[in-house]
């Protein structure tokens, strides 16, 4: 039986594995029902992640099929991302489809059963049809869910530009493994038992100098708390100030969809409040009549805008009369073509609660970030902290410190301002090649642009699903959105070369101009 061709007519061969039979593929298609069968297998559990596919040699020969037919459907899954070689490891299973239906096959199909677990990007077997590809059950649901992000970063994709990461690939190793070392020379046997829920002082001590260098802010290494990450410290004050009697915290609008659902889980709502040039309407805030308000005054998620200094004096007035405000300096140092703007938290220490993390400057895996909050809720903070996980893990930290004190943090940080103005420049190019008519917003800092389209049928969730289709991963504008406004797209450009990032803005050009799809009328 040669590799391209199979009987279909019931007379093929099996194999113990998955209960395959031959006599069910297609006539031509042994390849692509083989692979079809396999993302089947990885999306509905019966192929967990982890787990190792047979040798090429193997299974061909159990299928009584040319070797070139089992090689090619690995090859096809390892493209989609749903399997990787491991040399001597065999091919194994690392990730699993999101799509989670897939249509009945026609006469000719080789899978059965109807409204199953869907194929993988790249469709079922041939003669078959998918009628929820993994892209529109991803942007398919009118509310994103609170996994919505996981199943994001899951997708497979051949270019990614998702905003909110760094340049993963310039990772100081180096560096970290000298402090590493150091940090293990000089530690003691008390150092490995529990420590201060507020974090190690070593650390605190280095936010703090780092804080003062870099954003202005003088504090007291006392009024820092390490938490994990920047979203476990939104979580712990919503706790926090859910239990002091808040009910709603409110947002900018647009503003970021991930920092919202934190609030959410905590039982928090969050009225919008529309953002202009100038940043958050001020005047729109009271109106909602909140007590707090969350906002990234430095560089805007996702508009990019720096709030200006006449909404500063509003702003502060506001909090005068009470109000508090929460600060996530996600990205500030990532600045190119504008000067430095202070902290809020530097001019309004007893309003304002700031929060920030190495997420952005070195990796999101590190899980390190740190809030300053104002007295009245130091305490309780703490408190829930303690509560949750007893304190960060010790050694990450102390090496942290030891980074930050080696001058380290900020020689990465010169290093990545430049290889990130390099790309931001390639996707400002690439967007004006290959979008013509998308307005760039908020290209001056940070690691990500912000467009919107003139045209109001657009609908930016099947403009990101075709993307998503072909293989580029973008986020829509609309997720970050709770009032009504223009579609658009945000887009990372830090972690992928400047050669991925045009082959991907052009691809979302093929599809605005070739997809009807992404317009209203063709919904």
């Amino acid at each position: 039986m040669s590799g391209g061709s199979g009987s279909g007519s019931g007379s093929g061969s099996g194999s113990d594995f998955l209960q395959l039979d031959t006599g069910d593929a297609p006539v031509g298609g042994l390849s692509d029902w083989l692979a079809h069968r396999l993302r089947l297998a990885i999306s509905d559990g019966r192929l967990p992640v982890g787990s190792r596919l047979p040798a090429t040699r193997v299974l061909a020969a159990e299928l009584r099929v040319s070797r070139g037919v089992v090689t090619e459907a690995y090859q096809r899954l390892t493209e989609d991302g749903h399997v990787a070689g491991r040399g001597r490891g065999g091919t194994v299973v690392v990730a699993t489809p999101v799509a989670v239906r897939v249509a009945e096959r026609g006469a000719g199909g080789a899978s059965g059963a109807g409204a199953g677990a869907g194929a993988g990007a790249g469709g079922g077997g041939a003669g078959g049809s998918c009628d929820a590809s993994p892209a529109r059950v991803l942007f398919g649901a009118a509310e994103p869910g609170a996994d919505i992000f996981d199943a994001l970063r899951a997708a497979p994709a051949r270019i990614d530009l998702s905003p909110g990461v760094p340049d993963l690939a310039a990772f100081p190793r180096a560096a970290w493994l000298r402090a590493e070392r150091s940090v293990l020379r000089d530690l003691s046997a008390s150092d490995l038992g529990y420590g201060d829920p507020r974090g190690r002082p070593e650390l605190r001590t280095a936010v703090v100098d780092w804080l003062a260098r870099n954003r202005g802010i003088r504090a007291d290494p006392g009024e820092v708390l390490i938490t994990a990450g920047t979203a476990q410290g939104l979580g712990l004050l919503a706790q926090v100030l859910r239990d002091d009697g808040f009910r709603e915290m409110a947002v900018e609008d647009p503003g970021s969809l991930g920092a919202r659902q934190h609030l959410h889980n905590r039982r928090l709502a969050t009225p919008p409040v529309p953002v202009d040039s100038e940043g958050i309407r001020v005047d729109k805030l009271r109106a909602t009549g909140a007590r707090a308000v969350l906002l990234t005054p430095a560089h805007q998620f996702p508009a990019g805008v720096v709030l200006g200094g006449g909404r500063r004096r509003e702003l502060m007035q506001w909090a005068g009369d009470g109000g508090l405000i929460v600060e996530d300096d996600y990205d500030a140092e990532h600045r190119y073509d504008r000067p430095p703007v202070p902290a809020l938290r530097s001019l309004l220490p007893e309003q304002v609660c700031y929060a920030g993390s190495v997420s952005k400057l070195l990796a999101p895996a590190l899980r390190v970030g740190w809030i300053l909050a104002p007295p009245k809720y130091r305490e309780a903070l703490v408190d829930a902290k303690r509560f949750t996980d007893l304190g960060n893990a010790a050694l990450p930290q102390l090496v942290l410190a030891r980074l930050m004190e080696s001058g380290d943090m900020e020689r990465q940080l010169r290093l990545l301002r430049r290889r990130h103005r390099r790309r931001r420049d390639a996707m400002i190019g690439a967007i004006g090649a290959h979008l013509p008519g998308a307005v760039v917003h908020g290209a001056a800092a940070g690691l990500h642009l912000m467009i919107t389209f003139e045209r109001t049928d657009l609908v930016d969730t099947d403009l990101a699903a075709g993307a998503l289709a072909r293989g580029v991963k973008v986020q829509p504008l609309s997720w970050h959105r709770q009032r009504p406004g223009r579609p658009g797209l945000v887009l990372g450009y830090a972690a992928s070369t400047s050669t991925a990032i045009g082959e991907g803005v052009a691809v979302v050009g093929d599809v605005l101009r070739g997809d009807g799809d992404v317009t209203s009328t063709g919904r």
